[in-house]
């Protein structure tokens, strides 16, 4: 069947390019003269047009992958190793694929957005037209192969109701972020791979008045939200000269320039941290999400992910800013069954008088003990 797949889209792309007609109309004429003419067993002409369509206007043997609502992450190890993540459970597919394949299907995605995967640049990130998140590693930061892992989101926005409704929060732990959100509170998102944040984060966001501005930025576009006023941006490669590159960092400075009514920034991982902090003290109600083992560790994390911005950067200014920016943190976990939910919800607050960051359990498990809450004592 490949060599017939590949066989119509060649037939298909010779032509388009004889008669300029439109490549889908060109595709019907190849299927109806291959179907007339082959000689061998009846062909599935519905089959044969899905793949061809896939393999000339879609991403191949993958996009059947991508059209699976219950698939949440694809990945390919070797043209041999695809897997895919279904309820947060992996699991090996039978697909697989020639080497050459891989990378044809990699520069299809590629081509849109600009962004560019060579020895001088082996990684990229980019968003697919469905606002999947691609990730992309080369030889020889591999071993032997194409590393690829397709991070697929749903095109609903969950709510928070809806996320109650699934058990990933109670209703006690609705209450409390909806409160939070209403009253402008900036809330930090934290969690592992998968966990839900992004999920979590986008569901807050629903909760923002329709009268607010939102600015997010986001290293690739992930973030769904339903509102008007939403500009969201991303960052930007430089180019083969080595110039043209938006960081984080930038585009946080440039969202504080756009009369936003919120800031929200996707994933603190590094100095972009700072700015973020920087913004929030100032006012300025946001969000953000975090990669942590609970929701105090979140904290210890953004308390030190600032010092990379620079050695004049100390703990005696990033401890006090974060216990007065940062009001919640929502920790997401995700079990081995699958299972996404709200593990804790934690207040934040700066202890004046002892120079400590305050985490306090508010949900239904009740206040932590001292040493369990994540009490940091200031460094001078």
């Amino acid at each position: 069947m490949s060599s017939i797949i590949e066989a119509l889209s060649s037939s298909a792309r010779r032509r388009t390019l004889a008669t300029g007609a439109e490549i889908q109309i060109a595709l019907d004429a190849s299927v109806d003269e291959i179907v007339e003419s082959f000689d061998g067993p009846r062909l599935d002409e519905a089959l044969l047009r899905s793949q061809a369509h896939d393999q000339l206007l879609g991403f191949g043997a993958l996009q059947p992958l991508l059209d699976d609502y219950s698939i949440e992450e694809i990945w390919i190890n070797a043209p041999g190793q695809v897997f895919v993540a279904k309820a947060g459970v992996a699991e090996q597919t039978s697909l697989t694929f020639e080497a050459h394949e891989i990378s044809t299907l990699v520069e299809r995605m590629l081509r849109p957005t600009g962004r560019r995967l060579d020895r001088s640049s082996p990684f990229v990130d980019a968003s697919l037209p469905d606002g999947s998140r691609l990730h992309v590693v080369i030889p020889d930061v591999t071993r032997a192969h194409w590393a690829i892992n397709i991070r697929k989101f749903t095109p609903q926005i969950l709510t928070l109701e809806d996320l109650a409704c699934s058990g990933s929060i109670t209703l006690e732990q609705l209450a409390i972020l909806r409160s939070a959100m209403s009253e402008g509170k900036n809330i930090l998102v934290s969690g592992g791979t998968q966990s839900g944040k992004t999920t979590m984060l986008s569901a807050l966001l629903a909760e923002v008045s329709a009268s607010e501005r939102i600015i997010s930025v986001e290293e690739t576009f992930e973030l769904r939200v339903n509102s008007a006023d939403w500009v969201p941006m991303q960052t930007r490669q430089p180019n083969l000269e080595g110039v043209g590159e938006v960081s984080l960092r930038r585009l946080v400075k440039e969202a504080l320039r756009m009369r936003p009514g919120r800031i929200v920034v996707g994933e603190v991982r590094e100095a972009e941290s700072l700015d973020l902090l920087i913004a929030l003290n100032s006012g300025l109600p946001g969000a953000c999400t975090i990669h942590a083992n609970s929701a105090a560790d979140a904290i210890t994390k953004l308390c030190t992910l600032p010092l990379l911005a620079g050695q004049n950067i100390s703990s005696s200014f990033v401890n006090p800013t974060v216990g007065s920016c940062i009001d919640l943190v929502a920790h997401c976990t995700l079990d081995a069954s699958g299972r996404r939910r709200v593990a804790e919800i934690c207040s934040v607050a700066w202890d004046k008088s002892l120079g400590e960051i305050l985490v306090e359990r508010l949900d239904a498990l009740g206040t932590a003990s001292q040493g369990e809450s994540g009490v940091f004592h200031e460094v001078a």
